[in-house]
């Protein structure tokens, strides 16, 4: 299983957000994974069409994920995720 990290910021609005471990072969699984955990994370991570919102970014083993679009970036068992909720404003 892929190991999940979050901003701090995330836990705003998701109290209950903990880094650990999430099934998942691609960024799109392991997306839905932690939706069923905490629902309401895809929709506040993820466009309509399941692209990333502008704003949000992922990594995987420390590099940007390439498909922003459909998610499908591979992720290993031995994975590390980290997603960040950027910050905006003056």
């Amino acid at each position: 299983m892929a190991r999940v990290a979050f901003t701090r910021h995330l836990l705003r609005f998701f109290p209950d957000l903990a880094e650990g471990q999430v099934e998942g072969s691609t960024v799109a699984e392991v997306v839905a994974a932690l939706d069923g955990q905490h629902p309401g994370l895809a929709r506040y991570l993820c466009e309509d069409r399941g692209g990333l919102r502008k704003h949000v970014n992922v990594f995987v083993d420390g590099e940007l994920v390439r498909d922003r679009a459909e998610l499908t970036d591979a992720v290993g068992p031995t994975s590390e995720l980290f997603i960040v909720q950027a910050l905006s404003g003056g």
